[in-house]
């Protein structure tokens, strides 16, 4: 299987790079062999922009058969406190389209520029709900953004149009990329703070890195059958 790693930063999956040079051939610059599989690490920059473009530009991707996003997330679910991974089995953006008066959002389906069941969209969510990997995971629903949400009045807005339980800047650009190529795809994201009027005294960054790498590196354990320690 070729599998590639797609990432916003490297800080996001430095250990998980750390431990797979530590244990697998190393093919190229690109590719590393664990087992007869194929791992392709992909830092693609900030954003849905970044992510999409990167992954259509990935020089191997017509040979990919799963890709994964493993980031960090905000929560908007209290049960997802910092630390937690979840697999977000849906997304959608969550910021384009129109501001009204009053704040709230008028998104691409409301202002009917767009059909919410054109494909890859269905009822204006990008779903992966049927996928041939599975983590072992709690699933999620998320949202992604182009400015982070950090005032009450945003994200009371936000919360109140979406049913959503995280919050990321990639994970729709990421799923929209995969299923219009037609990618088998999985979106892991650790919790590394609750969405709330910005506050940095809350964030756990280091907890957060650590739980979405070592769920990376049992998930990829899972795919390639090899022992990771």
């Amino acid at each position: 299987m070729n599998i590639l790693i797609c990432a916003s930063t490297t800080f996001e999956i430095s250990p998980f790079l750390n431990h797979i040079e530590s244990i697998a051939e190393k093919k190229s610059f690109l590719e590393f062999r664990v087992n007869g599989h194929s791992i392709f690490p992909l830092v693609t920059g900030l954003g849905s922009m970044n992510t999409a473009f990167a992954l259509a530009r990935f020089p191997k991707i017509n040979s990919i058969q799963l890709a994964i996003n493993a980031g960090l997330a905000g929560s908007y679910n209290p049960d997802f406190e910092p630390g937690s991974v979840v697999e977000v089995i849906k997304d959608r953006f969550a910021d384009l389209g129109a501001e009204n008066r009053d704040g709230t959002l008028m998104d691409i389906f409301d202002l009917e520029l767009h059909n919410p069941d054109q494909f890859p969209f269905h009822d204006g969510w990008l779903d992966n709900k049927i996928r041939p990997y599975h983590t072992d995971l709690e699933e999620a629903h998320g949202l992604t953004v182009n400015k982070v949400n950090g005032t009450p009045l945003s994200i009371a807005l936000i919360k109140e149009k979406y049913p959503a339980d995280v919050e990321s800047m990639e994970g729709a650009g990421f799923f929209y990329a995969c299923k219009m190529m037609d990618i088998n795809c999985t979106q892991l994201r650790s919790i590394s703070n609750p969405v709330e009027p910005r506050n940095r005294d809350n964030w756990k960054i280091q907890l957060a890195i650590e739980r979405l790498n070592q769920s990376l590196i049992k998930f990829i354990h899972e795919l390639t059958r090899e022992r990771f320690v």
